[in-house]
């Protein structure tokens, strides 16, 4: 009897061995309960059976995992490109002002190691103004794109670039000439004397999903052929420049003389140029951003067929449709781009869109931030046909624009207007006088004399004149109060501050 109490809790013991390592692997859930089974002895005397473990499903059940990811292996990846990314140095100059002893300022120069010497050896010129060239040095990375020296970088790696110098990976050294730069998406395509060289395979940007592993190699602070990697973090990002760039963000390493390398997805595919990095300290903190190939590809080609790029232009200035807008507008969700005004005589012009209207998609593709417009118009041409989904007086309608030339002259805005009044916005209105209507350059609106409550909190100030409200123009106080005492939540101002157009959104109540 000890004998077999002995077996019994030895077995036992292995049960719960075996239970505890099924739950360490996954097979058994942490979370469910056990349930062991053990006969100690067959019904004739037989030996016992093997113990059995069941396990019974927790009470709320878990989703099911998803599929195991591995971490990739970069390393022929990094070999097999290595060679076509490029180091390049940038020599050139900037004017610095002098002092009125004819001597460069401190400022000018913050703790560059030559002030000293241009200080020491300016010449006589003491007691006159004017400028000195000071030589500069940059550092940047690229990559070749066709065996016969076509690079293509960023263009603020070779601005203002005087000699430009490409060293491959194996040592060697060109002069490099500059066949183009596009500051609007920050291209530009260079050109060695040189012929069978390596080369990146172009892959598509669309293609990325957040999420991806991606890799990027470049010369950060000048060291040759650098790999760091990472992960897609957003796609079409916008950032608060006139570029126009939807940004591939990720938070791949990027440091100074990482601009204008490849930015490579798992396939050894460039997917990106990288461009940027949002630092408080001037090294990487985590957010990096690199141009998507798609749109660096076609600025890439018209560069190299006619030496310049051309960009599409609809001929507006948009606004974020945040919940307050939304709300004016009667819009489902904060969607869309808000039209704050429509440049006279534009495609958008043309095409019948007018202050106050949000749009909704453009060719079929939604918009949600603002910034998603401009960026759809950037990677088009000059002619290209859109079409655009418009929210207006609380239904979609449908224009059609023929996008223009960024490089046209730019006419004078058109005056716009909007909606109709407000109740207790805190403002204190009046019409425009004949001759204030001339040096503002509108037609109709009411002055704002005072500004209080609601409104000034949103923002409105004394000296902004109201053109509409909630998209319907306003010319008397008594339209305003109308438009405010049908409005719920809140209501859109359209304000007019100088020559800027702006919606702002003020909470009611």
């Amino acid at each position: 009897m000890e004998h077999a109490e002995h077996k019994t809790t030895s077995a036992s013991l292995k049960i719960k061995r075996t239970v505890a390592a099924l739950a360490a692997i996954g097979v058994l859930g942490a979370g469910g309960a056990m349930v062991v089974h053990q006969n100690n002895a067959g019904a004739n005397g037989a030996p016992a059976a093997a113990p059995v473990v069941a396990a019974v499903a927790p009470a709320a059940a878990t989703a099911a995992p998803g599929p195991l990811v591995s971490l990739p292996d970069f390393s022929q990846i990094a070999a097999r490109n290595s060679p076509a990314v490029v180091n390049i140095s940038v020599t050139g100059s900037t004017k610095v002002a002098l002092d009125t002893s004819g001597q460069a300022g401190a400022d000018d120069f913050g703790n560059d190691p030559f002030l000293e010497f241009f200080r020491r050896f300016q010449g006589p010129q003491g007691g006159q103004r004017g400028g000195r060239d000071v030589p500069t040095h940059g550092l940047g990375s690229g990559f070749i794109v066709s065996p016969d020296g076509i690079i293509m970088t960023n263009a603020h790696v070779v601005r203002d670039a005087r000699e430009v110098t490409v060293k491959l990976n194996d040592r060697r050294e060109f002069r490099a000439k500059v066949l183009g730069s596009d500051p609007k998406t920050d291209i530009a395509v260079l050109k060695i004397d040189a012929s069978n060289l390596p080369v990146v395979p172009l892959g598509h940007s669309n293609d990325l999903k957040v999420g991806e592993w991606v890799l990027a190699i470049g010369s950060p602070y000048g060291f040759d052929s650098t790999v760091t990697a990472g992960v897609v973090s957003a796609k079409g990002r916008s950032l608060p420049d006139d570029s126009n760039v939807p940004f591939i963000q990720t938070d791949v390493a990027v440091n100074p003389g990482n601009s204008g390398g490849p930015l490579f997805n798992t396939r050894g595919e460039v997917v990106g140029i990288n461009s940027q990095i949002y630092s408080q300290t001037g090294g990487f903190q985590g957010l990096s951003f690199a141009i998507p190939i798609d749109l660096a590809g076609r600025i890439k080609d018209q560069i190299v067929a006619t030496g310049k790029a051309s960009h599409a232009k609809l001929g507006v200035t948009v606004q974020e449709v945040n919940q307050g807008f939304a709300d004016s507008f009667k819009l489902a969700t904060p969607e869309g781009a808000l039209v704050a005004n429509v440049e006279r005589g534009s495609p958008a012009d043309k095409a019948g869109l007018k202050s106050g209207d949000v749009i909704r998609k453009m060719n079929g593709q939604r918009i949600i931030a603002s910034g998603d417009l401009p960026a759809m118009v950037g990677i088009a041409l000059p002619g290209d046909k859109v079409s655009m989904d418009v929210w207006r007086d609380g239904k979609i309608v449908t224009l059609t624009a023929t996008l223009g030339n960024a490089a046209d002259k730019v006419a004078e805005a058109a005056p716009e207007h909007g909606a109709a009044g407000k109740v207790k916005l805190g403002l204190a209105l009046r019409p425009l006088q004949s001759d204030e209507k001339r040096e503002a350059g509108i037609s109709a609106g009411l002055l704002v004399e005072d500004a209080g409550g609601a409104a000034a909190n949103a923002g409105v100030q004394p000296g902004d004149v109201l053109l509409s409200v909630n998209g319907r123009p306003v010319n008397t106080v008594e339209q305003v109060r109308d438009v405010v005492d049908k409005s719920a939540k809140s209501v859109a101002l359209l304000i007019q501050r100088g020559p800027d157009k702006i919606f702002i959104p003020v909470r009611l109540g």
